[in-house]
């Protein structure tokens, strides 16, 4: 596992961008070789967002060929609704860049039959060749996606309820109020995520420092599912110095010290 400290979230989302351009123009994607990408929602990735589009309107990268999976998606919120994933990505993201409608694939919250698109969207991945590039972020109880404490690490994409700390952390979407937070979702799973060639997970805040504490330093654990990271051969955690405040002064070190002369 990777482990990149930058100074501030401002720092991180420049890297991010950066990174995810330089992954895409070295692919050289084409329309019958895309470049396959996963997306999170959630305030963490907007500065990415932000400056990704940036990148895409001075030319130094293109979207025509890149396909992409959004991690997950709430029941019973339309497309068109404030708060769907649906919006968010089109709204900060997808209307800015030059990317084709039908690259983009988004768990659709208002499905009937919850058991088909779930299957439906891991098929539709495998038939894209798999995930070049997961990025996501993590919650402060260090899930990833919808993927709760206690999830499978093999887990696919399914149908999560999700805990009160993470209604409570998402209201803040909702006008503060709970009782407009939805209470299931639609999720890629943690095995979903770790089938990617490469995954990179955003953090910023001291109130991620808990969870990247027991990612990072604690052993593999369905309590912790980013924890899962460790096994993955091309794993990158990217975070301000911030999130890093419950590691060992050593654990930062030896992060700041290895990382010092790589991308």
């Amino acid at each position: 596992m990777r482990v990149v400290i930058k100074k501030d979230k401002q720092a991180v989302a420049e890297w991010a961008a950066h990174y995810v351009a330089y992954k895409i123009n070295r692919f050289r994607p084409s329309a019958k070789k895309p470049f396959v990408l996963g997306l999170p929602t959630g305030s963490t990735p907007l500065g990415m967002y932000e400056k990704l589009i940036e990148l895409n309107q001075a030319g130094k990268v293109s979207f025509e060929h890149v396909v992409t999976f959004n991690m997950d998606e709430y029941l019973g919120l339309e497309p068109t609704h404030p708060q769907s994933y649906h919006y968010f990505m089109f709204e900060n993201f997808f209307k800015h860049i030059n990317i084709q409608q039908k690259n983009i694939h988004i768990l659709d919250g208002m499905t009937k039959d919850y058991a088909k698109e779930c299957r439906n969207y891991e098929q539709a991945i495998k038939d894209a060749g798999g995930v070049h590039l997961f990025i996501g972020g993590v919650g402060e109880d260090g899930h990833i996606a919808f993927n709760e404490p206690f999830s499978s690490l093999e887990s696919r994409t399914r149908v999560k309820t999700l805990t009160d700390s993470t209604i409570k952390a998402n209201s803040r979407f909702f006008d503060g109020d709970i009782s407009k937070v939805p209470t299931m979702a639609l999720t890629v799973g943690v095995g979903t995520i770790m089938d990617a060639e490469e995954v990179l997970i955003l953090a910023t805040g001291a109130n991620k420092a808990n969870a990247l504490k027991h990612s990072i330093e604690g052993a593999i654990s369905h309590v912790w599912t980013l924890s899962a990271l460790q096994r993955h051969p091309h794993g990158i955690i990217l975070c301000d110095r911030d999130a890093t405040g419950a590691l060992a002064p050593e654990t930062v070190d030896y992060f700041l010290d290895i990382e010092k002369n790589n991308f």
